[in-house]
This record gives C-alpha cells, sequence and structure tokens, in this order.
C-alpha cells in the first residue's frame, strides 16, 4: 500500500527503492451526476521541464498528440475521451534511467478538451487523483487525491516528478488554472497555434 499524500507534501521514490526505473503515473477521475449532459474528456500531459521551469523544445511536452519523448523515458498511454469506469482513466509510463540529463522535473497536468464551448470547468469533475506505481512489481507507491473545490479552472497539475540530489521525489502540488491548456502551455514554454 501506498502512502496518501496531501496538498504541497514531497516525497522521495527512489531512497527506499534503490535501482527504481520504471514507474506509471495514472491519473483518474469521476464527473458529477449533475454534470452539463454532455461527455467530460479529460487530458493528461506531462511536460518535461529544465532548470528553468520551462521545456527545452516542443517535443519535452507528452500529451495524446505527441505520445512518445524522443528519449523513449516519457510515454503517453493513450487517450481516454471519457472517463467511464474505476482506476486510472490515462496513464504515463516513465523510465527514470532514460529521462535526459537537463530535464529536472516533469509536470503531471490534466486539462478539460474543449471546455469553454462545452461550458465544463474542474468543479464538476469528482475524485480526481494521481498515483504513481512500480511497473515491475505493480506495487502503488504514493496516491494524492486532488479533493480540491475548483469552480471555474479548466486545467490542472496535479503533481510533479522532480530530481534532488541524486534521488527522484514527487510533489503533491492540486493547483488549478484558467484558460486550459493553453495556460498550461504558456506557463511551460510550449508554443501552441
Amino acid at each position: 500500500m501506498g502512502i496518501n499524500l496531501s496538498k504541497g507534501q514531497k516525497v522521495s521514490l527512489t531512497k527506499d527503492n534503490p535501482g527504481l526505473k520504471k514507474v506509471v503515473v495514472g491519473l483518474g477521475w469521476d464527473i458529477n451526476a449533475f454534470d452539463t449532459g454532455g461527455d467530460f474528456d479529460l487530458d493528461a500531459a506531462a511536460f518535461c521541464l529544465t532548470e528553468s521551469g520551462k521545456v527545452s523544445r516542443q517535443e519535452d511536452f507528452v500529451f495524446y498528440g505527441n505520445l512518445k519523448h524522443p528519449s523513449g523515458g516519457i510515454e503517453h498511454l493513450g487517450d481516454n475521451l471519457t472517463g467511464a469506469g474505476d482506476g486510472d482513466d490515462e496513464q504515463i509510463r516513465i523510465d527514470l534511467s532514460r529521462v535526459p540529463e537537463n530535464i529536472v522535473k516533469i509536470a503531471f497536468t490534466a486539462t478539460i478538451y474543449d471546455a469553454e464551448t462545452r461550458r465544463q470547468n474542474f468543479g464538476q469533475v469528482n475524485n480526481a487523483f494521481i498515483r504513481i506505481y512500480n511497473e515491475e512489481t505493480g506495487e502503488e507507491m504514493l496516491k494524492y487525491d486532488l479533493g480540491e473545490d475548483f469552480s471555474i479552472e479548466t486545467a490542472a497539475v496535479f503533481g510533479e516528478l522532480y530530481k534532488n540530489n541524486g534521488e527522484w521525489k514527487f510533489n503533491a502540488i492540486g493547483s488549478g488554472y484558467q484558460g486550459g491548456l493553453a495556460a498550461l502551455c504558456a506557463s511551460f514554454g510550449v508554443e501552441v497555434d
């Protein structure tokens, strides 16, 4: 059983797991029963960041339109269009041994696809979580339930993996953004059309 984190809590993944190489980051959510009647399509993404807090190139943004980082170290396992069912709705596989040296942080986000047109926001999303498990053993290492009351936000940073003194650690962030994917891209230095 993994650790349940609170907002702002940090935990080391590799300190107690020497040799840990492959993890899967799962993001999940449910939709309120009194929603807008339309499907919700939440999209998970990973922003691979340098010391500057920005991507160094466009390919450092891994999402449904770019499923695999050129290093092979970060791979999005596919887009879930509805969020139906239990467990993880979308997953991102990380091979810590293949993450390039210049990437010191990987931010995990979720956005609501076409939120403005559909008049949807994170206030209509329940039970959002991020969890990390060891891909080789299947053991869940940590879980963070967002549990925040978002009302108008259309994007959220769930958490981040980061390198610190040779260790990989996780920080539970849980912050919402207005402006959806475009706002996150602007914040992390990704150019959008």
